[in-house]
């Protein structure tokens, strides 16, 4: 069997006994399937760190009664946001990182950072005086649709964000959010949910996968390998935009980037929007395709559809590259079965057998809040 390493192990540890799943090292031997030796090593350092305490005693199962687990318990609170091209979604996590309270709120990404950041803010502000008055800030997490340098959380590039090239949004964030006690974590918006997606399989009951490619399927799309629990980022933390990876059957539009035949302009939500819109069907958002799918309306189905196995085609070069146990397929995409189904059809089409005899090519189990959980993890790890 597989042998997470150290970090992993640390981080599934606390997922674990943060929801109650396990209580006890013996519980942590049977979640994790690894050796009591390695579960004390693990348990020993998190102890030493002051992050874990162990006290009283649980029933007894027929040998010694179990000592009792459990985390330190830490006076504040972490503020996390994921932004969209039209919405914010800000979440209210507890220092062990379990998301507490979410509110989804209108933006405008194209108004700059002071604004959006401004009513981030504004929203995390009312959160805390519902959920948590008085506690202190310990430490704030931002997901960007867009190209983020790591960890220095400077923003690249964006094709989607006008007037975000070259920002450092730590500045704004410690203004918006007010007296910040701890750090600021600014990160790509597929990588956060791909760190959310992976500790919310942690888990589950199902044994979970080894080498993940997940994908953000919304107005955009990003993608994100996990390989033993840990993100691949790259050079300068830019890895994973697929979004802009050249297709066949594109059609060569022209893509926000500037450069034509993107994935983004063919298999997005703003793609399927847009060709509604040349077949008599102007202004439908991301929700109105997925209730017009919903409906069984024709015309959204069939865009759908063809959105989904051109995204199966974008990855194939990855997935027989790469060969990952599994394909997770996010965002609000994710919601309908037809473009999962034909991402899956087009995959198993083109990859090679040897490499999808054992692949699994699901939607997300994490679902909406996949960037807020992930980001709660990473702060999770600076604040402990």
């Amino acid at each position: 069997m597989h042998q997470p390493n150290s970090a992993t192990l640390r981080e599934q540890t606390l997922d674990l006994l943060n929801s109650g799943a396990a209580t006890s090292r013996s519980d942590l031997v049977e979640a994790l399937r690894v050796s009591p030796s390695t579960v004390t090593a693990v348990v020993r350092r998190l102890i030493e760190e002051g992050v874990l305490l162990e006290e009283g005693v649980g029933q007894s199962t027929g040998g010694r009664r179990p000592r009792i687990l459990r985390l330190r318990e830490i006076d504040g609170v972490l503020a996390v946001a994921e932004l969209g091209g039209k919405h914010a979604r800000v979440g209210l996590c507890t220092p062990g990182g379990a998301l507490r309270s979410t509110e989804e709120v209108p933006i405008d990404i194209a108004a700059g950072p002071s604004v959006v950041f401004k009513t981030v803010g504004e929203t995390f502000a009312r959160l805390q005086a519902a959920a948590a008055p008085g506690q202190p800030i310990l430490g704030v997490g931002v997901a960007l649709p867009g190209p983020v340098e790591f960890p220095t959380g400077r923003v690249v590039g964006p094709a989607r964000m006008p007037g975000w090239s070259g920002v450092d949004p730590d500045d704004y964030l410690r203004r918006s959010f007010g007296d910040v006690q701890g750090p600021v974590i600014v990160d790509n918006d597929a990588k956060a949910a791909a760190i959310g997606e992976y500790a919310t399989r942690e888990l589950e009951p199902r044994e979970l996968s080894g080498d993940m490619i997940y994908v953000k399927a919304g107005t955009g799309i990003g993608a994100c390998l996990v390989s033993d629990g840990q993100i691949f980022r790259g050079g300068r933390g830019l890895s994973g935009d697929v979004t802009h990876v050249r297709v066949a059957d594109s059609g060569e539009l022209q893509c926000s980037c500037g450069s034509r035949g993107c994935l983004e302009t063919v298999a997005s939500g703003a793609a399927v929007s847009r060709q509604l819109a040349e077949q008599g069907k102007p202004g439908m958002s991301l929700r109105d395709i997925i209730v017009a799918v919903g409906d069984g309306d024709p015309a959204a189905v069939t865009l759908v559809r063809q959105a989904g196995r051109l995204l199966g085609v974008a990855l194939s070069g990855l997935v027989n590259f790469l060969n990952p146990n599994a394909v997770v397929v996010g965002g609000a995409l994710s919601s309908l079965d037809a473009y999962v189904a034909a991402t899956r059809g087009m995959l198993y089409e083109r990859c090679l057998p040897s490499i999808t005899q054992s692949l699994t090519i699901e939607a997300s189990v994490a679902g909406p809040d996949a960037a807020l959980t992930g980001l709660g993890h990473l702060l999770r790890s600076t604040v402990s």
